[in-house]
């Protein structure tokens, strides 16, 4: 399934500017490229930025990527429990909860790396399984309406946006 086919009334308008930041890429192909793009940048960055906070209170570059993780095993179980037509509202999460109960930042480059791959090779699984009319099952998370099609992208977005806060004020 590629981008332009999804129509902008399956995600809430703060979802926005992590989709509409993509290319009109193919869904499956995507998770998968943009990964290991991701991984190959972050193990391009000098290791003294790791630990970095470009302003007091911001993350880490090692707690954005815990950042990640989370927020795709969150997005993979909302995607999940759409797809088998369960029609109870899912509730939102703070960020800041998790990233400050994470044990992010102490954690090795390598161990968050790791990981994340790991997640996305379920998150991956996840959507290989599911079938077209899967996909565009509409359900209630954070009180808006999104389907699952909408939330594969939303974790493509997601990633890439903080990859280019990565750019933009880390270095």
């Amino acid at each position: 399934m590629k981008l332009n086919q999804l129509p902008i009334n399956e995600y809430a308008d703060f979802y926005k500017t992590y989709i509409q930041a993509l290319d009109d890429v193919e869904l499956i192909d995507e998770l998968e490229i943009c990964l290991h793009e991701f991984i190959k940048f972050v193990q391009n960055l000098p290791m003294d930025k790791f630990d970095y906070q470009y302003e007091v209170g911001k993350w880490t570059i090692k707690e954005i990527i815990q950042h990640l993780i989370d927020s795709e095993r969150v997005f993979s179980y909302r995607a999940l429990r759409i797809s088998r037509n369960d029609k109870t509202p899912l509730p939102g999460f703070d960020e800041n909860y998790y990233v400050d109960n994470s044990n992010g930042k102490e954690r090795s480059l390598q161990s968050l790396l790791t990981e994340m791959a790991v997640v996305r090779q379920s998150t991956l699984s996840l959507f290989n399984s599911f079938s077209q009319e899967q996909l565009t099952k509409i359900g209630f998370a954070s009180n808006r309406e999104v389907s699952v099609r909408a939330i594969g992208f939303i974790i493509i977005g997601h990633q890439k946006h903080h990859q280019k806060i990565f750019l933009e004020r880390y270095f």
